[in-house]
């Protein structure tokens, strides 16, 4: 009987062309190094949702009229939009919530202009007094706005000057290129009072009005139209708005009888702050923080790097020297020890993996099979950056799952090459042919059945 010689066509061709081989795979391991270098690295993956979030604040409401008067219209409208998977609201004294959840696939910013267009058509059956500052306010709920460090700012400062310092650092911070914004959170914000002297205001006959309608017209800018200049036509405007307090302590309110009345006059005008709503503390002291949120796909490392260099040319060139500047939660750190650990996986994978088959294999066998970790890895690296992925913890996973898997095939396909070359006495490059076709169908499935948990993932 003629005994049917199996052969993997690939495989063969592989066995027949080494020198081409030798070149490809040393290119392989020059891309993957670079491609390693280049890719963007960072914690946790994009996750993208196509989540909207609508919140509406009704002082003075109880959960009963925020049900009836509020979330019930915004959802009779939001209900409407095509695609929406499950909305779920939330009614408390003074505040409405609703999330909008969509089916999966749904582009979010289109999911989220739907939802603002839904929310503008309830608007006229919302309460008339509710202050546009308060909502509904539609936002989109996403993982990416996670901040990767917290830069703090703190020294022997009121914290207005601390302020200050804080609004310097987040204007050259967001213009990182990695950074997508910056957010500053226990910072006083600017408030100018107007208090009010009643007994004046009786004496000199002016009401609360009469301030709110000079206030009014006085701090505004008034369009004068336009000009032509050459063959250009230039907006032309006049800007009233205050520049400093004394300017409004100096305003006209009244002119009684030819005797001018000043706000100054009738009330006390204090450049203040209001009351505080967040709050910093670093080591007991008080600070302000800077919320850091990179961009999406972006480097982390290279971001963090980026600000760090900054943060250190800014003290010493534009910050006093007393002013501290105190970096925490530096998701970069932990990346960086993944990272590491990485590297280390398959430097100490290939070294065990070589030493352990040596003792059953020999030592050229043992170095063909070690070498197929780090060329796994560098192949990977290069598909990675092909499809737009970057390094996370994710990844990082199926790195160090697949490094078995690769293993443990090289062993069966070198272990049946020697089964074959021993017993039927053929030349080694018609072995490993034979072996190769032999145990492919084998190999593939026994790889296919490790992946088949995984495959739900990807719906």
């Amino acid at each position: 009987m003629k005994e049917v010689f199996k052969e993997f066509k690939p495989s063969s061709w592989v066995i027949d062309n080494r020198t081409t081989i030798f070149i490809i795979s040393l290119i392989i391991t020059v891309l993957g190094i670079t491609t390693y270098q280049s890719l963007p690295k960072e914690l946790y993956p994009d996750i993208t949702l196509p989540t909207i979030y609508v919140s509406t604040i009704y002082p003075g409401s109880s959960p009963t009229d925020i049900e009836n008067l509020i979330t019930k219209e915004l959802e009779k409208e939001i209900g409407a939009v095509n695609g929406i998977n499950k909305i779920t609201s939330n009614s408390v004294q003074d505040f409405s919530s609703i999330m909008v959840e969509f089916v999966s696939g749904t582009d979010i910013n289109d999911a989220n202009q739907k939802v603002k267009d839904a929310v503008d058509k309830a608007k006229p059956n919302l309460p008339s007094d509710l202050d546009p500052q308060y909502g509904p306010n539609v936002l989109k709920v996403e993982f990416s706005e996670i901040p990767i460090m917290f830069v703090n700012v703190s020294g022997d400062y009121d914290l207005g000057t601390l302020n200050r310092y804080a609004e310097l650092l987040q204007d050259k911070i967001e213009e990182v290129p990695e950074i997508s914004k910056v957010d500053v959170i226990g910072a006083p914000e600017r408030e100018i009072q107007i208090n009010m002297d009643m007994y004046k205001m009786q004496a000199s006959q002016v009401t609360i009005y009469d301030i709110y309608t000079a206030i009014s017209n006085e701090n505004k800018i008034v369009s004068g139209g336009s000009i032509r200049v050459d063959e250009m036509r230039r907006s032309i405007s006049v800007n009233g708005e205050f520049d400093n307090v004394e300017q409004i302590k100096n305003m006209l309110i009244l002119n009684m009888q030819n005797e001018p009345i000043y706000l100054k006059d009738i009330a006390e005008v204090k450049d203040s702050f209001k009351e505080q709503e967040s709050f910093a503390r670093l080591d007991g002291k008080k600070v302000i923080t800077l919320n850091v949120i990179k961009k999406s796909g972006e480097n982390l490392i290279d971001a963090s790097d980026h600000i760090k260099v900054l943060l250190e040319e800014l003290q010493l060139k534009e910050l006093p020297s007393d002013l501290e500047l105190t970096v925490t939660g530096d998701q970069s750190s932990m990346t960086r020890t993944q990272l590491q650990d990485l590297i280390n996986s398959i430097i100490i994978g290939f070294i065990l993996v070589t030493l352990t088959l040596m003792f059953f294999m020999g030592a050229t066998d043992a170095m063909f099979v070690g070498l197929s970790v780090p060329l796994s890895m560098f192949i990977a690296f290069i598909v990675l950056s092909l499809i737009g992925g970057a390094m996370n913890l994710i990844v990082l996973f199926a790195f160090l799952l697949g490094l078995g898997i690769v293993v443990d095939d090289a062993i069966v396909v070198i272990e049946n090459t020697h089964r074959i070359f021993n017993n039927g006495k053929v030349p080694i490059r018609i072995a490993a042919k034979r072996a190769a076709g032999e145990v492919f169908v084998p190999v593939m499935a026994g790889t296919l059945t490790t992946l088949a948990p995984f495959f739900p993932l990807l719906f």
